[in-house]
């Protein structure tokens, strides 16, 4: 089957303001004002990616992302609060406060190179400037390859995107299996946005996902991590891990956890459920990666572990379970220690807090995150969250109390983060008597006097 990557003969799709829902009211403030800017220049400018897919679907898009024939350097003349990244190719971030308006100059898909990069690509130079629809071509998905025109207020579509939006399926621009040579993270890309939309993955994309699944390892090992973690947004997660499981991805990335989950059940397996109790919290979308990952071991965790009895009796074992996502994965130390702390804190909540201790429980780094996650597991598991609700009521009041007068958490009603446990409030740990340190070319005795080598030197000098 001939997948051609360029159609130059095929006329796009365009659906006038009247055919389409995008209202100029849903995009991004800062997003027009670049637009408008470009366009004013004399610059073709379009709204482009899962921000015109977004609209199109009545969701509301995460990022506002513009496309123009401007290059990188004629964009940073016209906004001076413009910055250029990136090594592969050049991108310009348009700078409004917190807010960042990516804006990348349309480009072309370069002949393919036999060698891998650092970047798990077979492809480095991506900086070939090119058409609107040579831009729509090198995309991924057919889907985000739609652009919005900001002088006609149209939507303009080479690709086919408008077509498999309707039908809600995800399909891959050109060759699958080119593409996913090019890029195997664009296989976890198709997992989630398949999962985050739910739409139904092509039949040619997942049989060359199902056939090339061993070529993400060849990726760079940030990106992975980095798309793992962006598979739990949008409230998604299980069914993206399901397919990331049943795709051969996960035994891929995560082979041990791949591994439980077919010996314990599969598609029935444990883990789903937490998955699920962490898609339908209501916090879901601020949960941290080390909750996201704690909940993703959770069952394995505690068939290996188990939550019962003292910090004290864990001993290294929850590390040892969360072994895989660090060397594999290459899991930050700060999210490992939370996860492993998140994780051991089940004994902390099966009794209310009403011990004075718990002001210094509640003013730790990991306690929301704490909670958090166990409410999600309480959850799951059908347990009863009485007591949970206790704790959260004494958080609540403890936040509400530190935040009058701008005391830090933690400050007062007997906690101080660098006292022992068990230390009272009468006795203190006394402060150390700094040293006091002098040049290297003036030195000071003990008792106050120069040394006969400083007046030498004064009195030479």
């Amino acid at each position: 089957m001939n997948f051609p990557f360029f159609s130059h003969a095929a006329k796009p799709v365009i659906r006038e303001r009247s055919e389409h829902c995008i209202s100029r009211s849903d995009i991004d403030p800062d997003a027009l004002k670049v637009l408008y800017r470009l366009s004013r220049e004399g610059y073709i400018a379009y709204l482009v990616g899962g921000g015109v897919r977004d609209l199109l679907l009545g969701r509301k898009p995460k990022d506002f992302d513009v496309g123009t024939n401007a290059t990188p350097h004629e964009i940073k003349r016209i906004f001076r609060n413009c910055f250029l990244i990136g090594r592969r190719f050049r991108l310009a971030h348009i700078l409004f406060g917190r807010n960042i308006i990516e804006t990348s100059t349309f480009r072309r898909r370069p002949d393919p190179t036999p060698v891998p990069s650092e970047y798990g690509m077979c492809q480095m130079d991506d900086n070939t400037f090119g058409t609107p629809e040579e831009d729509a071509n090198r995309r991924d998905f057919t889907v985000n390859g739609l652009f919005y025109d900001i002088k006609t207020f149209a939507v303009i579509d080479y690709v086919g995107g408008l077509k498999d939006l309707e039908k809600r399926v995800l399909r891959s621009i050109g060759d699958p299996a080119v593409r996913f040579c090019e890029d195997p993270v664009r296989m976890m890309r198709a997992v989630k946005f398949a999962s985050r939309l739910e739409f139904t993955i092509e039949r040619v994309t997942l049989k060359a996902i199902k056939k090339y699944h061993s070529e993400i390892l060849k990726a760079s090992i940030p990106r992975l991590y980095e798309e793992l973690t962006r598979l739990f947004s949008f409230r998604s997660a299980e069914r993206a891990f399901r397919m990331m499981w049943s795709l051969g991805l996960l035994s891929d990335l995560l082979p041990e956890l791949s591994e439980d989950i077919s010996r314990n059940g599969g598609e029935r397996a444990d883990i789903w459920k937490y998955l699920r109790a962490l898609d339908n919290d209501p916090e879901s979308e601020s949960a941290s990666n080390a909750v996201r990952i704690a909940c993703l071991y959770q069952s394995k965790w505690m068939r290996e572990v188990g939550d019962s009895g003292r910090r004290s009796r864990f001993s290294g074992r929850t590390q040892a379970v969360l072994r895989e996502v660090v060397l594999q994965m290459k899991m930050p130390r700060t999210a490992l220690q939370s996860a492993v702390c998140v994780l051991e804190s089940g004994y902390r909540f099966q009794e209310p807090p009403d011990s004075s201790r718990v002001y210094k429980f509640m003013g730790s780094a990991f306690f929301a995150e704490a909670l958090m996650f166990r409410r999600v597991v309480a959850v799951a598991d059908g347990a009863d969250t009485s007591v949970l609700k206790e704790w959260e009521r004494a958080y609540a009041e403890f936040r509400d109390r530190h935040n009058q007068g701008g005391e830090k958490p933690g400050a007062g009603d007997g906690f101080e983060p660098w006292r022992e446990s068990g230390q009272d409030d009468e006795n203190p740990r006394p402060r150390r008597n700094r040293r006091r340190r002098y040049g290297r070319h003036r030195s000071r005795r003990r008792d106050g006097s120069e040394s006969a080598a400083d007046n030498a030197a004064q009195q030479g000098g």
